[in-house]
């Protein structure tokens, strides 16, 4: 059972208060969020008043919504009114929205209780969160090494068990690959699936809003609440149908499709992981239909491509002028903007903006952008190809288990080829989740990545549920509350 659906049984039973479970939380925060930084904002008094809420219906016996009580928290870049909302970034030091993110109201409604904001790379803009103007934060199965990005706050903060659950961004993979990396669940929905309103942009294209939770039957139970059409985001379509009916469905007959581009330069460790994996799937009566996708060899340059182009674009607007940081000292309005921007973005954004604005400038534009988009068309038709052979696709979430700190170093390419799994979705648009297959020799997770069709998340979250369920891969680790 999901630690959701536990959660609310215990609170519908008399078990523990909302706000004991509440308080559970915030001191589990307190005693080693100082180990996991996984938190960058707490938000006790709210928290506690959303609990108090909840204790009131509880007192009067009256039913729980799906998601109502349960302790949770939210990446930084999801804008919350009232809240200081910074993207971890200098830039955005202070910045307190007057409007909340369309999730967050969802969720509101619901009666979550939001225990903080949690940890991420500046803007988005990594694959280990130690771009974060708050320091990285911590893998919960090993301090030395990264969560994962960018949504490594989310990630850290559920696989240290410090909220049952959270929301986080994925524009190249930044909610799978931290989730692979810290051992839970990580789902990017279809493009268009969850309002992305009031999320602060990296690359419209290409971002999208999903949860981390211990399992799928949690991640779900999340969506489920969360892909609603919202008229204020001109991509929202909304889910085709609930996903949480379906998880129980089985898999006799259904092509698991392996397409043999994304096991190159995967570690041997996690191609075994993932062989173990292929052949619990194949007990349970799924067909494993190996292939290939020629297209793939073109995400990854096609990617940093267009991310970077619609960076540079949407990172325009932090100027001094409006919001946000301003310089102390200048000489001039182009003097303040140009100082504003190199003291409050710091170089992994500046690299992406100068990337972007070269891919964008006249006698570049078609070489790069224009290509780019090209070739974009091409992957897309490449994956809908690939549908017609097979239901779902397995494939690594990254080739590799978690990194050590300072992994990076002087070189950034290292760091972006850990993405060369995960970008391929967003470039289609499709839906796709890691969860846990195993571990490697030093005892950290290796992450699977189910990949379907778009708007089939209810078949791949039904994958992932079965699969957890034959081979139980969830492993709670040693921080945080115990329920």
């Amino acid at each position: 059972m999901g630690i959701i659906k536990t959660i609310q049984q215990k609170l519908m039973a008399g078990e523990f208060s909302c706000t004991e479970l509440t308080r559970a939380y915030l001191d589990a925060m307190e005693r080693d969020n100082g180990s996991l930084n996984a938190y960058v904002r707490a938000t006790p008094e709210d928290a506690l008043a959303a609990a108090a809420q909840v204790d009131q219906k509880l007192s009067v016996k009256e039913a729980l919504l799906p998601l109502e009580g349960v302790p949770m928290t939210l990446k930084d870049n999801l804008c919350t009114k009232g809240i200081e909302t910074t993207c971890c970034s200098n830039i955005l030091k202070g910045y307190v929205p007057i409007y909340n993110a369309t999730v967050w109201d969802i969720l509101q409604k619901q009666g979550a209780v939001l225990l903080g904001k949690t940890n991420m790379d500046e803007f988005a803009m990594g694959s280990s969160s130690e771009t974060s103007c708050f320091g990285g934060s911590l893998n919960p199965h090993d301090l030395s090494r990264v969560a994962g990005g960018s949504s490594g706050g989310v990630a850290s903060a559920v696989g240290g068990n410090l909220a049952a659950y959270g929301l986080g961004s994925d524009t190249g993979g930044s909610i799978r690959q931290p989730a692979s990396f810290c051992g839970v669940t990580g789902l990017k929905p279809t493009y268009g699936a969850v309002s992305r309103f009031g999320l602060v942009a990296y690359a419209s294209s290409l971002d999208q809003i999903g949860p981390i939770a211990p399992s799928a039957e949690d991640c779900a139970a999340v969506y489920d609440v969360i892909s609603q059409y919202d008229p204020m985001d001109s991509t929202s379509k909304g889910a085709l149908g609930p996903a949480s009916p379906h998880l129980e469905d089985g898999l006799r007959g259904v092509r698991i499709g392996v397409p043999e581009e994304y096991y190159d330069g995967v570690r041997p460790e996690v191609l075994s992981a993932l062989e173990n994996a292929m052949a619990v799937y194949r007990s349970l009566g799924a067909e494993i239909v190996p292939f290939s996708l020629p297209e793939l060899k073109y995400a990854l340059p096609v990617y940093y491509i267009l991310a970077c182009a619609e960076a540079a674009s949407n990172l325009g607007r932090y100027d001094g002028i409006r919001y946000g940081y301003r310089t102390e000292h200048y000489n001039g309005v182009h003097d303040m903007v140009c100082r504003t921007r190199s003291e409050g973005f710091g170089k992994e954004v500046q690299r992406r903006i100068l990337l972007g604005n070269y891919v964008l400038s006249s006698g570049y534009y078609d070489a790069y952008y224009k290509k780019a988009q090209g070739l974009r068309g091409a992957i897309v038709k490449g994956f809908h190809q690939a549908f017609g052979k097979c239901d779902i696709m397995l494939a690594p979430t990254v080739p590799m288990t978690a990194f050590p700190l300072n992994f990076t170093g002087a070189d950034p390419v290292e760091t972006y080829l850990t993405d060369i799994c995960t970008v391929p979705v967003n470039i289609a648009g499709l839906p796709a989740l890691s969860t846990p297959c195993g571990c490697d020799q030093d005892g950290l997770p290796i992450g699977m990545q189910l990949i379907g069709n778009t708007f089939c998340e209810n078949t791949i979250l039904a994958a992932a549920h079965q699969y957890e369920k034959a081979a139980g891969q969830y492993r709670r680790t040693k921080w945080g509350v115990s329920l």
